[in-house]
């Protein structure tokens, strides 16, 4: 296969990782075959539908390397879903009667692309999905390439995604700030409310990484106690919990410590929540992918109406570190990462071969192109990982029995 021309696409949420994977393609390019011209469509699938794009220039290409220390995406983002006709017309992005993957085959012609990388979670290379398999069924040439971003984690049958060791990190350093609120009120109730929709990957490795910063830190006494800094529970969605018997052990925590610290995973009450809500006549709003928008529901305040009662909270405080740990620039772990997945991506699409470029849990976590019909989101975090479990034992929670979704 010949590639002359290739096009870079991000979508869906921010992580820490778009900004350098973006890098890192062009890098990649510019090192294997520096003769093929490469564009960005701006704001995602939006923009190609638009058939909106920006050139890389020998400019770009040579200060490629500087997108490594940011955050964001330099090419933007959108939540667009090629197969949900009736919001994409809605939304002004396509006319009365288009096929929206239609538009955007037509558009990658028009521009003369051979290669389409997408930069998004699970919705993002669905829809990819959807617009490869497309391609294929009307007969046009072009390979489409993915890499797998989202700080949740929960990419089926991806081992890690990108960002998502960052977003851990970020979460850990927001929360040093927020819990220092313990020492703002007797008997303050705080909870950090974590990103994962389906999966509390990213908030059982939020509370570890900030237990490590914790336990690593020297007290003087005079009130300044590690147990008012510590993590004292952590809920998720894969795990239920007796709220009578949690609330009975924190509020001892409560009265001896002074305060309480929980990390919440958004996702763990979600389905509560929106049973509540139908059952008083309200109907959440719902995005393209027909999910729950999830900052409309506010699951952490509903937590901790549920808890500041029970533990006896004098003052209750919720903080969520969603936007500040997805907006940051991906630390080394991910930045080791994302250059083996780009390498690797760039490798396939110069030889013609489509997926989702990530290690494969089918196939002993070999870094392959994985076959876009395999690639699922919801994948749930495994509680049965150690250091989960160490974790809980650590902060004296008992485990709850494992929930179906």
């Amino acid at each position: 296969m010949t590639v002359r021309r290739v096009a870079l696409l991000t979508a869906g949420g921010l992580a820490p990782c778009l900004s350098s994977a973006v890098g890192g393609l062009i890098e990649r390019y510019t090192e294997l075959a520096p003769d093929v011209e490469i564009i960005g469509y701006l704001d995602g699938y939006a923009g190609l539908l638009a058939g909106r794009s920006i050139p890389v220039s020998p400019e770009v290409r040579a200060n490629a390397h500087l997108l490594h220390g940011f955050g964001g995406s330099p090419i933007g983002n959108s939540r667009v879903k090629l197969t949900n006709v009736a919001d994409c017309v809605k939304r002004g992005l396509v006319k009365e009667g288009q096929n929206p993957l239609h538009v955007a085959a037509e558009q990658l012609t028009k521009d003369g692309i051979d290669v389409l990388h997408t930069i998004g979670g699970d919705d993002t290379n669905t829809t990819a999905a959807d617009l490869a398999a497309y391609l294929q069924e009307n007969d046009y040439a072009l390979t489409v390439v993915g890499l797998p971003k989202t700080i949740d984690n929960d990419v089926i049958p991806i081992r890690q995604s990108l960002g998502a060791w960052t977003a851990a990190e970020q979460g850990a350093i927001f929360a040093r700030n927020v819990i220092a609120e313990h020492s703002s009120n007797p008997r303050m109730l705080i909870v950090h409310e974590v990103m994962g929709r389906h999966c509390g990957w990213l908030t059982g490795a939020t509370a570890v990484e900030y237990r490590k910063w914790v336990e690593a830190q020297q007290y003087a006494g005079f009130g300044n106690d590690p147990r008012r800094w510590d993590v004292h529970a952590v809920f998720v969605p894969e795990l239920g919990f007796d709220i009578q018997a949690e609330a009975a052990r924190l509020k001892q925590v409560m009265d001896e410590v002074g305060n309480v610290n929980i990390f919440l995973s958004e996702g763990a009450g979600v389905d509560t929540i929106v049973e509540e809500m139908v059952a008083r006549g309200e109907e959440p709003a719902r995005d393209a992918f027909g999910h729950v928008k999830i900052d409309t529901i506010n699951p952490g305040a509903w937590f901790a109406k549920q808890f500041a009662g029970l533990v006896g909270a004098e003052k209750t405080m919720v903080q969520k570190s969603g936007y500040f740990s997805r907006s940051a620039a991906a630390n080394d772990a991910d930045l080791a990462l994302i250059k083996q997945c780009t390498d690797v991506a760039v490798d396939a699409a110069l030889r013609g071969e489509s997926g989702v470029v990530g290690n494969d849990e089918d196939a002993g976590d070999e870094l392959r192109p994985i076959e876009f019909p395999r690639i699922k989101g919801g994948k749930p975090f495994d509680t049965d990982v150690a250091w989960f479990g160490e974790l809980l034992t650590a902060i004296g929670q008992p485990k709850g029995a494992k929930l179906t979704h």
